[in-house]
C-alpha cells in the first residue's frame, strides 16, 4: 500500500523511557488543539521504551484519553517498534540488516535513534512533519490555558518563507531565501538547565567554565568560549510566557531545544540524526544542518517547561548522565569538524538542484572527520579527569569509572561517527520503504 505524504497529516511524537502519565495527557491535549485549530490530521506517536509495569500504566493512560476527532494515538512499545523496523529493513533489501536494526533500536539509550524511529514511522503514516516533545517537560500556562508550541509550528512549517512571513511577528531573512520552504520551527525551554551540571557551577565556577568550554572547537578564542559557556544548556532562562513573539529567520542552533521542535519531512526524510548511544546532544544535528543550508525557520517563544525526574537525582542517575555528558564532549571532535565543513559549504554545496539537503555531502564530511587524530579527545578526557577530581566526592568516584573506560570511550566516539555516515547513506531507501509499506501490524 502506497502511503503518500499528506499535506494535512502530521506526527506529534513523544519518545519516553520513564513514567510520564502527565506528559502523555498533555501532548494529547496539544494534538487535540492542533486538530481543532488547524483542521490537521494528527498522529500522536508514543514510542515507549519503559519497563513492563510503566508501559502498562501508560496503556491505561492512553485508553483513558478522550476520543478526539482528527487525532489518532499510536502507543508502540519496543517490541512493536522492532517488528516495524525488521519488516521495513527486510523489505528495503539493504545490506547488513542486523546492524541497521541495531542502529535504529540499540540496546542502550540513544536520543538520536528514538527520534529516527519517529521519523521513519511518520513516513509510514504519510505525515508531512514531525513535532517532537520530551517526557520530562510540561507546557507553560497563561490565563488558565496551556501554551502549545504547535500553534507556531503549524502556522508556518512547510510554507514558503514569503507566505509564512504573514504568520510571524518579524522577518529577519534575506529576500533571496523567500522562495524556500520553512523547514524547522522551534523554541527552547525555561526552568532547570537541560544538562545535569548546575551543581558543578555551584561548587566551583572555574571548574564549570573549564568543563563546558570543552565542547567548543579548540581553535576558538577565549571570548568565544566564554560566550558559549554563558549560553550553554540554560535555554530561555526562567521568565514565563506572556505573549507570542516569532521570527522568520535562519534559526541559531543555540536558541532551540529538541524537546520543542518541528521539522518538515523534506529535511528528515533525507538526513537522519546520529544514532550514537548514551550521548547527550546526539539529536541536535538537523538543527545545524537546516541553519547551514540556509533553509528558513521560525524561532518562537512558546518555551517548554523543563524539570528533572527523580532518577536523575540518584547516584545511578548521576553516573549515567555524567557518562552521557563525557561522550557528548568526545563527539564534538568530529561534529565540530563537520559543522565547520557545513558552514563553509553553505547552501551552494549542501542543497541539490531542487534545493533539498544532500545526504551524500553530509556523510562524506562525516567519513573525513572520522579519520581525525584523537589527540584532542585524549586532552578532553584529561581535562575532565582533572576537573572532576578537584570537585571530589561522587565526581572523583565517577572519574575512576571514566578513566577505566578511556580507550573504549575514544573508540566509541569514532565508531559513532562512522555509523552515522552509514545510516545517512541508506536512509532514503529506508524512508521510501517505510512510506510504501506503512506501519502495518505494528500498530495494534
Amino acid at each position: 500500500m502506497n502511503h503518500k505524504t499528506s499535506t494535512d497529516r502530521i506526527c506529534l511524537a513523544l519518545p519516553t523511557n520513564r513514567a510520564c502519565a502527565e506528559a502523555i495527557t498533555g501532548i494529547a491535549e496539544e494534538g487535540a488543539y492542533a486538530a481543532r485549530t488547524f483542521g490537521t490530521e494528527v498522529h500522536l506517536v508514543i514510542l515507549d521504551s519503559c519497563d513492563q509495569a510503566t508501559r502498562t500504566e501508560h496503556t491505561r493512560v492512553v485508553a483513558d484519553l478522550p476520543a478526539t476527532p482528527g487525532v489518532t494515538v499510536h502507543h508502540l512499545d519496543e517490541a512493536r517498534q522492532r517488528q516495524f523496523l525488521r519488516r521495513t529493513i527486510r523489505r528495503s533489501r539493504l545490506a547488513a540488516p542486523d546492524r541497521l536494526l541495531d542502529l535504529m533500536l540499540p540496546a542502550d539509550l540513544s536520543y538520536g535513534a528514538c527520534t529516527n524511529r519517529a521519523f521513519l514511522i511518520a513516513g509510514a503514516l504519510g505525515c508531512r512533519s514531525v513535532h517532537r516533545r520530551d517526557s520530562d517537560c510540561s507546557y507553560q500556562v497563561l490565563d488558565g490555558e496551556k501554551v502549545f508550541p504547535i500553534h507556531h509550528e503549524l502556522a508556518s512549517l512547510g510554507k514558503t518563507a514569503s507566505k509564512a512571513s504573514a504568520a510571524v511577528t518579524e522577518t529577519v531573512l534575506a529576500a533571496r531565501h523567500g522562495h524556500r520552504r520553512v523547514s524547522m520551527v522551534g523554541a527552547s525551554f525555561i526552568g532547570e538547565p537541560s544538562v545535569d551540571i548546575a551543581e558543578i557551577e555551584q561548587r566551583d565556577a572555574g571548574v564549570y567554565h573549564d568543563i563546558v568550554s570543552l565542547w567548543a572547537p579548540t581553535h576558538w578564542s577565549d571570548e568565544q568560549k566564554e560566550q558559549l559557556v554563558e549560553e550553554s544548556f540554560k535555554g530561555a532562562g526562567t521568565t514565563p510566557f506572556t505573549a507570542d513573539h516569532s521570527i522568520l529567520t535562519l534559526v541559531d542552533p543555540m536558541r532551540v531545544d529538541m524537546s520543542n521542535i518541528a521539522f518538515d519531512h523534506e529535511v528528515y526524510e533525507r538526513v537522519p540524526l546520529p544514532p550514537a548511544t548514551d550521548t547527550i546532544g546526539s539529536d541536535y544535528f538537523l538543527i545545524h544542518l537546516v541553519h547551514d543550508a540556509a533553509l528558513p525557520g521560525v524561532l518562537h517563544n512558546r518555551h517548554i517547561q523543563n524539570y528533572y525526574t527523580p532518577f536523575r537525582r540518584t547516584d545511578a542517575g548521576f553516573r549515567a548522565y555524567q557518562m552521557r555528558f563525557v561522550k557528548f564532549l568526545l563527539s564534538m571532535l568530529y561534529l565540530n569538524d563537520v559543522y565547520g565543513r557545513m558552514g563553509a559549504a553553505a547552501d551552494t554545496a549542501l542543497l541539490d538542484e531542487r534545493e533539498q539537503v544532500r545526504g551524500d555531502v553530509v556523510s562524506g564530511f562525516l567519513r573525513e572527520s572520522a579519520a581525525l587524530d584523537r589527540t584532542e579527545n585524549v586532552w578532553r578526557l584529561d581535562r575532565v579527569s582533572t576537573a572532576y577530581r578537584k570537585l571530589g566526592g561522587r565526581y572523583a568516584e565517577f572519574t575512576d569509572l571514566m578513566d577505566a573506560r578511556r580507550e573504549e570511550l575514544l573508540d566509541a566516539a569514532q565508531r559513532d561517527t562512522e555509523d552515522f555516515a552509514l545510516l545517512i547513506d541508506v536512509w532514503p531507501v529506508l524512508v521510501g520503504t517505510a512510506r510504501e509499506s506503512g506501519l502495518g501490524s505494528a500498530d495494534t
